[in-house]
């Protein structure tokens, strides 16, 4: 029977373990009010890209208006005083060198100048402090990035504990790997991981750039961070992927997934031997390791150099004559 087959040969095979990761921004914002209101404008709406600064939403600034103009009332009458006093201190300085007033007519002017001077720098603070506290009202976005969830309505009375939105920059993201802490002798800077979908495809292959030196108690887990550069439309933040944590990578026969056959649970494969004149099919039993592609890493049972038999094996049983085609 003709037969294709593949001579067995050495590949770099990883040893690896697979663990679930968050993807998180290294800047992500929860916008909370400073001030208790009612909302009255909403600007923006869920999955929206926002601009730094960009006002996002509008607390009912009315009465915060009023204060400003009341304590802007308040500065202007400190300043009028303080004018005032200047010219008085100027007129009681004048009648004082001329002899017309007394020493302590002057003194007294001048503390009234002082305290005026006083008031109305206060009175500017004071202003300076409502007019920022008025800026309070209109919510803006931190930096650029991506508007999370507004549970939020126009009218709603929100206060200081209200989560209004997010914003996420969805740039600069880094997966977070919880390894257990009977691998930490293992963990390193630079330790290769691999992030992979739900069915094992590569994403991105990335590299350990932090390795915390805390365990957490409630997984006892050592937390590991690594960049990810992937475009956006990969991944969003606080998404979960499989990890692949690469511990090393060694030299190890490999042989095509086609070749594979199984009976009762134990895997199989097919030896195109010699045997006189010919070739004949020789059943052998491996021990497999991971997937690398389409192929099999194998941990026991061949050696570099044979012939694995790769087509028709479901026709073959052991001993048949076969021609290697390949």
């Amino acid at each position: 029977m003709p037969v294709s087959t593949q001579t067995v040969s050495l590949a770099p095979v990883p040893r690896l373990d697979e663990y679930v990761a968050t993807v998180k921004s290294r800047r992500s914002a929860s916008i909370k009010p400073q001030v208790d209101g009612s909302l009255t404008r909403i600007l923006i709406r869920s999955g929206d890209h926002v601009r730094a600064g960009q006002v996002l939403m509008i607390i009912d600034p009315l009465k915060q208006q009023a204060t400003v103009d009341q304590q802007r009332s308040t500065e202007a009458q400190k300043k009028a005083t303080y004018d005032y006093n200047a010219l008085e201190v100027v007129r009681q300085r004048k009648l004082f060198e001329e002899g017309v007033t007394s020493k302590q007519s002057l003194d007294i002017e001048e503390q009234a100048y002082e305290n005026s001077k006083a008031d109305w720098e206060a009175a500017q603070a004071a202003s300076a402090t409502e007019r920022r506290q008025l800026d309070y009202y209109h919510l803006t976005a931190p930096f650029a990035g991506i508007v999370g969830d507004v549970p939020v309505h126009i009218g709603d009375y929100v206060s200081q504990q209200t989560l209004l939105t997010t914003v996420d920059e969805n740039t600069d993201l880094e997966a977070y790997v919880y390894i257990p802490t009977e691998k930490a002798s293992d963990i390193r800077m630079g330790l290769p991981i691999e992030v992979v979908t739900s069915t094992g495809d590569l994403i991105e292959s990335t590299k350990v750039n932090f390795i915390s030196q805390q365990v957490d108690n409630a997984i006892q887990g050592i937390l590991v961070k690594a960049p990810i550069h992937s475009s956006l439309d990969k991944f969003r933040h606080a998404q979960l992927v499989k990890a692949r944590v690469v511990w090393s990578t060694a030299p190890a026969p490999t042989i095509p997934v086609l070749a594979v056959t199984r009976i009762g649970g134990q895997s199989f494969v097919y030896i195109a031997a010699q045997d006189g004149q010919g070739s004949v099919a020789k059943q052998r039993a491996v021990t497999l390791g991971d997937t690398i592609g389409n192929n099999y890493a194998v941990q026991g049972g061949l050696q570099p150099g044979e012939k694995v038999i790769t087509s028709g094996i479901q026709f073959l049983i052991d001993g048949s004559p076969v021609k290697p085609l390949s």
